[in-house]
């Protein structure tokens, strides 16, 4: 077998497999490429030193059976028998639902997660987002400090959970989408640095220095990364992947590293002759991300919209701090504005960031399907104080009020594991970190940031601590008993509303009609023949839709259609879909 390693800066590179070390040769017309054969079969071990130094994983390896700091292991991807022929599934039309792996049972695992998957077919869902799963020090995280971009975290079953997992979904007829991060490497357990100039000082994020993407000896680093996307996309029949904020990719290329990326799962996708896609995450509202490359865009399929969230937010909790400032002004107004515009900031003054931000869409050339609409997501909640979902503060008929309108709109909707019951479960920041002084200081930031927001320590959940990811696991007896199994049933009804009916799967912008009352609290959204009503008050308000005779698709609470005079009555907190009659 063929041993390769990357390591531009070392004089001398040795392989030890099996225990047994040999000496690399430099690859004629490859700079910095080291190669040996070896003996070698699924499972054996294998590690790579330089110039004498201690045995590292190789920086692609695909299996860490003994975690981020022990040696890699051989994966035959080859030899694996996939169970379900797979013509695969692609965007358009799409109901995604993001999972998080570790909480999404009390197991934290593949094999109890696909043994859920029954519930999310039942339920309409047509693609599973996983949160990342690279390998990360401990057993629980989120997953965005993963190191060993090639391979899969072991706690949750490694390669091989992953490939039931992903056969599991396609045989329920679900897609699978893989959030995947490029932007950072974790702090812990990551050896890229030893063998080359992975990361670099030109650019700094949140994270520290920049990956490398536009400095010196950043083609190879380029290439390890589209590489890693690519094996996603081969290896495991992922059918998408979800690129983690895209907005810290540092480069000044000519060739975005996100045009290339896409060009190259174009290729594969052309190839294997199934569809594939990225959607990425950014907070930049610039409509070039979700251009397609021939009109000279970086080609992404998609992208999270965070600004249909922050509108929504506040339109629902009434809450004004941070970045939810501008939208809590007027947030009857902001849904509007992102139901038929698409970002909020589109050029305009942002307060949080003190300056102008964001890009108009071109709305009658851009397609609604290109932004994901949620009212949660795991940033959006995890990344509050406690981890308090909506279902903490808000009534039943709030939450279906959301629901109706992410279901309803033109943008393609995306649910967070369990809000399609209003799960009362908390989703908390929790991490695992074995090296205590990591620990400590991942602890003590996050009690220092949310005091600096008046928050108690006492109240401040430890993520260190085993029962704060515990408490974040989902509660699988919560769908059977009310109120939840009644959120789970008006859930289930939209979407097959969505699925049933030609108008919700349009994807014009120009076509959304919205018409709303501020003060009254009330949103009434058209497109085609189906109108979705919301009443976020808490009295009763009267809306006016117009002589057409209309019939109720769904209702959230008993709600007769308009009378001649053209209004509906909706009760406080209630909902409705209809269609033209």
């Amino acid at each position: 077998m063929q041993f390769e390693v990357w390591a531009p800066e070392a004089g001398r590179v040795t392989a030890e497999v099996a225990g047994v070390r040999q000496e690399l040769e430099g690859v004629p017309g490859r700079p910095g490429w080291w190669r040996g054969e070896a003996e070698a079969a699924e499972g054996t071990r294998y590690g790579f030193a330089l110039d004498g130094g201690p045995v590292l994983p190789d920086p692609r390896s695909p299996r860490q059976p003994d975690g981020p700091d022990g040696l890699s292991a051989v994966v035959d991807h080859g030899a694996h028998e996939w169970r379900v022929p797979w013509p695969g599934r692609g965007l358009p039309g799409a109901v995604l639902y993001e999972l998080h792996v570790g909480t999404y049972t009390e197991e934290g695992t593949f094999d109890a997660a696909a043994a859920r998957l029954g519930h999310l077919a039942a339920l309409g869902v047509t693609h599973v987002e996983l949160m990342p799963v690279c390998p990360f020090p401990g057993r629980h995280g989120w997953g965005y400090e993963g190191v060993s971009l090639w391979a899969v975290h072991e706690p949750y079953g490694g390669p091989e959970g992953l490939k039931r997992f992903v056969d599991a979904a396609h045989g329920v007829g679900l897609g699978v989408v893989l959030d995947v991060v490029h932007n950072h490497f974790g702090p812990s357990g990551n050896h890229l640095p030893a063998f080359g100039p992975y990361l670099t000082d030109t650019h700094h994020t949140p994270w520290g220095a920049a990956v490398n993407l536009d400095a010196p000896g950043s083609d190879e680093v380029r290439a390890y990364l589209l590489g890693s996307a690519l094996a996603w996309l081969r290896d495991y029949r992922i059918d998408g992947l979800r690129l983690d904020a895209v907005h810290a990719l540092c480069d000044t290329r000519a060739v975005h590293f996100l045009e290339e990326l896409s060009t190259a799962v174009d290729a594969l996708a052309a190839e294997d002759g199934r569809p594939l896609f990225l959607i990425a995450e950014s907070d930049l509202n610039d409509p070039r991300i979700i251009t397609p490359r021939a009109e000279h865009g970086l080609g992404m399929r998609a992208q999270w919209n965070d600004d249909f969230h922050h509108a929504l937010h506040a339109a629902l909790t009434g809450e004004a701090q941070g970045y939810y400032a501008d939208f809590a002004r007027t947030p009857m107004a902001a849904v509007a504005r992102t139901l038929k515009a698409g970002y909020f900031h589109d050029g305009t003054y942002s307060s949080f960031r003190g300056r102008s931000h964001g890009r108009r869409v071109d709305r009658a050339n851009t397609s609604a399907q290109r932004f994901l609409g949620y009212s949660q997501t795991h940033d959006q909640v995890g990344n509050r104080a406690r981890g308090d979902r909506l279902s903490a503060t808000l009534t039943p008929g709030l939450l279906a009020c959301a629901a109706t309108l992410v279901l309803t709109a033109a943008s393609t909707p995306m649910l967070f594991m369990g809000e399609e019951w209003g799960a009362a479960t908390p989703w908390q920041f929790f991490t695992d970190h074995t090296d205590p002084e990591l620990a400590r200081a991942v602890r003590e930031g996050r009690r220092r940031e949310f005091a600096a927001h008046g928050w108690a320590e006492k109240d401040i959940p430890d993520p260190q601590d085993p029962a704060t990811r515990n408490r974040s696991c989902l509660d699988w007896s919560e769908p059977e008993r009310a109120p939840h199994s009644r959120i789970l049933r008006w859930y289930a009804q939209l979407i097959a509303v969505r699925a049933a009916r030609p108008d919700l799967q349009a994807a014009d912008l120009t076509a959304v009609k919205v018409a709303y009352d501020e003060p009254g609290r009330w949103l009434a959204l058209r497109r085609g023949d189906v109108r979705a009503a919301v009443n976020l008050s808490d009295v009763p308000v009267t809306l006016p839709l117009g002589t057409s005779p209309l019939r109720v698709l769904a209702a959230w609470d008993r709600t007769e259609p308009p009378g001649e005079d053209g209004l509906l009555r909706l009760g406080p907190h209630s909902c409705v879909v209809l269609a033209d009659a």
